[in-house]
């Protein structure tokens, strides 16, 4: 063995054995890692949920099928528990045969014979005079009687929940109106006179309509007749100019019309669910020119019309870039001028949230407040809340997630099945039956004109504000602090309309519980929209008034309808009256359009631009 062999050997074994570097563990860098694995798997069986509602969208109508089916279930169950509801309801069809019976034998001796029951208020089927005449006052009587039997049978099941209640008699009410007399040309009187006096030309008139209809939907066409209603040339017509724009709104000033104006502005922000011309449409009816006229300096938010790039906009975006960024740039161009902010439905519900958050900061740029058809409070939302809860939303979210927003014709099918008689059915038996076209007037034809909403807004609209209530109980956050109505100081003015089908005027009156301020509150004929495009001349309009003082008590709407008299005529000129009391007692000279030396150019003229986005 060799001397260098020797040393090898005496070299200790465990010095031989390289020991590795330790692995350069980080276990939160480890953890994070997992936990965004994690994160990722959840988002993608997340996505699967979506994907999967939101292909079964289309063949549901938009309307979520666990939803319904909930509320099958909660009714059937407590109808078969109730054995007393059964035999009552045994009782009632037994009753009704008979009732029917006994008009079927005095309509046989005497043709004059009086209907045995008489339609629903505002339901006009069977209004014309061949209904009164066999058989097909027969066909009537036994539907109308079959309406009724059916309204008992999905109403008053005990146990049954509220909502769930609802769902089913609105459910039931659709279906029944699929097979009413009416909607079949064979068993419409009406429909058979007029075969008969056109040689049968109506079919071929109702035949194009139809074709003219289902061309137009599937290239995206408007409603026809819209075409005679142009922003700009006939509607939206008032002269003014857009002197602000950012991504979400454009801001339009109007032009004076009287020598001298009240020296406080007004900021009118109305729903973005629709175009903002329906307070702007044919000059006579026009709210915002009237308001002019009447030497008020007028502003108006145009909103923009989302896509799906905007689908992360949300409700604080239309808050901060809509309301604020408004109140700012009127501020910059009329400086030291306090502002009668008016909101219209949404518009209004967004501008009280704004003014609350205000209140709590001290920005007292606000002189009063006008809420026109917008609640604060939505434990009572109206027929709206058949297609708004958990199971709904979540499939509605599904929808505008695949798309980014919510679609105008998805809007649409909500509010045509809320009045589906008057929006659907009827239009079925004019124009394709009886080959008729309705004439558009400017309010059908604004109505067509829709707009989409962005995904994240919406969801947190009617997460936060329908099913939560956030904002009436005080808990809806601006930043860190709770925007609480009660927080408003000024003075208010809410209107509310007598068929209001979207914001029902007892939930408008609500406001009276939830400010510490002035209220004065007025209750118009009319529904959501034609209640508030209510001009001064249009007939067979009238409305109720008062004012509560911040230190008066609440009353009840029911003691408010009894005691309050009605007034003829619009409450345009006494909102304009209202405004006028609490703007400064001088009147200025009008003001300048924009305000170029502090970055207010003035730009496009009104309409603007947002107008014409589809």
């Amino acid at each position: 063995m060799t001397a260098v062999q020797s040393e090898e050997l005496r070299v200790p074994k465990e010095s031989m054995i390289k020991t590795p570097e330790p692995f350069p563990v980080d276990l939160d860098t480890t953890l994070s890692a997992l936990g965004a694995d994690e994160a990722s798997e959840a988002e993608a069986f997340a996505a699967l949920n979506r994907m999967t509602e939101a292909l079964m969208a289309p063949m549901t109508g938009g309307l979520s099928p666990a939803a319904l089916s909930l509320a099958v279930f909660d009714w059937a169950t407590h109808l078969a528990m109730a054995p007393g509801k059964r035999l009552e309801l045994l009782d009632k069809a037994l009753r009704k045969s008979n009732r029917l019976a006994v008009h079927l034998a005095a309509c046989a001796t005497d043709p004059q014979t009086p209907p045995c029951i008489e339609p629903l208020p505002g339901d006009d089927r069977f209004a014309s005079e061949g209904w009164k005449h066999f058989p097909f006052n027969i066909l009537s009587q036994t539907f109308l009687l079959n309406q009724q039997w059916w309204h008992n049978v999905t109403n008053d099941v005990p146990g049954v929940t509220p909502h769930h209640e609802d769902v089913i008699s609105f459910a039931a009410r659709q279906m029944l109106d699929v097979f009413s007399p009416s909607n079949f040309a064979w068993s419409n009187p009406d429909v058979l006179k007029r075969t008969a006096e056109t040689g049968g030309m109506n079919v071929v008139d109702g035949l194009s309509n139809l074709v003219d209809d289902t061309n137009r939907r599937l290239t995206g066409r408007p409603t026809a007749g819209t075409e005679e209603f142009v922003p700009g040339e006939t509607v939206a017509v008032t002269p003014g100019r857009v002197v602000y724009r950012n991504r979400l709104i454009e801001l339009i000033q109007y032009a004076p019309t009287t020598e001298t104006v009240h020296a406080e502005p007004i900021l009118i922000v109305p729903a973005w669910i629709m175009k903002y011309y329906i307070l702007d449409l044919s000059p006579q009816n026009s709210l915002i020119r009237y308001l002019v006229d009447r030497g008020h300096t007028v502003f108006c938010i145009s909103w923009h019309n989302p896509t799906a790039a905007d689908r992360d906009l949300g409700l604080d975006d239309y808050r901060e870039h809509g309301v604020m960024a408004a109140l700012d740039a009127i501020e910059a161009i009329l400086p030291d001028r306090k502002i009668h902010a008016t909101g219209y439905c949404l518009g209004g519900t967004l501008l009280s949230i704004a003014a609350s958050a205000m209140a709590r900061a001290g920005d007292d740029r606000l002189a009063s407040v006008t809420l026109l058809a917008a609640q604060i409070d939505f434990t009572e939302p109206g027929e709206l809340a058949l297609f708004i809860d958990h199971s709904q939303l979540h499939f509605l979210e599904s929808m505008m997630w695949n798309r980014g927003y919510l679609s105008a014709d998805q809007m649409a099918g909500a509010f045509q099945l809320l009045k589906s008689n008057d929006l659907v059915w009827s239009r079925v038996v004019r124009d394709y039956m009886m080959g008729e076209r309705q004439p558009l007037n400017d309010l059908m034809a604004w109505n067509a004109d829709s707009t989409r909403m962005p995904f994240r807004m919406h969801s947190e609209y009617l997460q936060r504000l329908y099913l939560d209530n956030d904002f009436a109980a005080g808990r809806y956050m601006v930043g860190d602090h709770p925007a609480a109505p009660q927080n408003i100081r000024v003075p208010i003015f809410a209107v509310g309309t007598e068929r209001d089908h979207v914001a029902p005027w007892r939930s408008v009156y609500k406001i009276h519980a939830l400010a510490d301020t002035e209220v004065t509150f007025v209750l118009t004929s009319g529904g959501h929209n034609a209640g508030i495009v209510s001009e001064p001349g249009h007939p067979h309009r009238h409305f109720r008034m008062t004012t509560k003082a911040a230190a008066d008590p609440c009353i009840g709407t029911e003691e408010w309808l009894r005691d309050t008299a009605s007034e003829d005529g619009s409450w345009w000129p006494r909102w304009s009256d209202w405004l006028a009391a609490r703007s400064s007692p001088s009147r200025v000279a009008p003001p300048t359009i924009g305000a170029p030396e502090r970055g207010y150019p003035p730009l496009e003229a009104a309409p603007g631009t947002f107008i014409f986005e589809r």
